[in-house]
């Protein structure tokens, strides 16, 4: 149990650090919304302490041994500690899943780079679909197939955010898009961390990024509709909130650098509403065949670690199980009466 002043502070955390995700949470039922809070306080915690410190390494080493007192239910006296532990004991989280985030910050801390785009799926399996597979567990759902969308929609939302962050990636020394891409427009990397220019060529890169990104939330969508009924207006809303962050750059002609694209607070309210609505409709809407796609091969060991322990069906998650239950209680019912009545005769 999430201790109320713990999760106070993570929900402060959140809607300073994070606006899409906390716009997104709201949709989202209490017995999600305050583990997730939880969930991300701590990844927020843990991208901070290596975005913020000089030695960077160091400060990932710190974040390991802080997540070892996690698992040994030690936590050190900090909210995000108390409560990400809470939520591990309370939803057995499979370890891999967190080890994942802070393996993608390493990567991070020793600047790596990313020379094809499978390498950029990759880091953004580790820093984005390792969450996306984290909240399929606060949703007790372990069924591959959700998780693999899941994931689908962790990477589509990182591609969403190196799109949009091209200039200020380069201002800290930083380049996330497929260094390949780069070669093959006769761009060096070094010189263009130097001096970013978006030139025609980087803004068919930032572009290519946008579509890739479109098409994982046209894939993760089929897998919303497999969640419990009440988590898929929050998680709609993610989807629709960071597509539109996405639109946006393409409206600003795909420059990043000479600007960051944003959104509204009129647009958020706008995709809650409609997250809302979509979430309605999908109680009636068959279940999409791109819910059984191939996984991104880069997450496959998401999957297997989300996935280890099989899943617990609380109740139906959608009206077709509701109706069928319905029926099968009918039938029963009218099968008890026969009986009776053949006895009583």
């Amino acid at each position: 149990m999430i201790r109320p002043d713990d999760l106070e502070a993570c929900r402060e955390a959140i809607r300073h650090g994070s606006l899409s995700f906390h716009a997104a949470s709201r949709l989202l039922p209490a017995r999600v919304r305050d583990p997730a809070l939880a969930l991300y306080a701590f990844c927020r915690l843990a991208d901070d302490a290596v975005d913020l410190r000089a030695d960077k390494a160091a400060a990932v080493d710190r974040l390991r041994d802080r997540l070892d007192r996690v698992y040994a239910g030690r936590p050190e006296d900090a909210a995000p500690d108390r409560a990400f532990t809470a939520v591990v004991e309370s939803f057995e989280m499979p370890r891999a899943l967190p080890e994942a985030l802070l393996e993608g910050l390493a990567w991070d801390a020793e600047g790596r780079r990313y020379a094809t785009l499978s390498d950029v799926h990759a880091y953004s399996a580790r820093v984005a679909a390792a969450v996306g597979a984290m909240m399929c567990v606060l949703m007790r759902v372990r069924d591959p197939d959700t998780l693999a969308r899941a994931c689908d929609l962790g990477v589509a939302m990182q591609l969403t955010n190196i799109a949009r962050d091209v200039g200020e990636d380069a201002s800290e020394g930083r380049i996330y898009l497929p260094t390949d891409w780069l070669h093959d427009a006769g761009i060096d990397p070094d010189a263009f961390i130097a001096d970013p220019k978006p030139g025609r060529a980087v803004r068919k890169m930032v572009r290519d990024l946008v579509v890739q990104a479109n098409r994982l939330y046209w894939r993760a969508e089929a897998g919303i509709g497999a969640l419990p009924v009440s988590c898929r207006p929050g998680i709609y809303a993610a989807r629709h909130i960071y597509a539109g962050i996405g639109t946006a750059v393409l409206d600003r002609g795909c420059d990043s650098i000479g600007g960051r694209a944003r959104t509204t607070r009129a647009q958020k309210l706008g995709w809650l509403a409609l997250s809302s609505g979509r979430a309605t409709a999908s109680l009636v809407m068959p279940r999409s065949a791109v819910l059984f796609a191939r996984p991104l091969p880069e997450c496959a060991f998401l999957i297997d670690a989300a996935a280890a322990r099989p899943a617990q069906r609380e109740r139906p998650d959608t009206l077709m199980d509701a109706l069928a239950n319905a029926t099968r209680t009918r039938r029963a019912a009218r099968s008890a009466l026969i009986r009776a009545s053949a006895r009583s005769s």
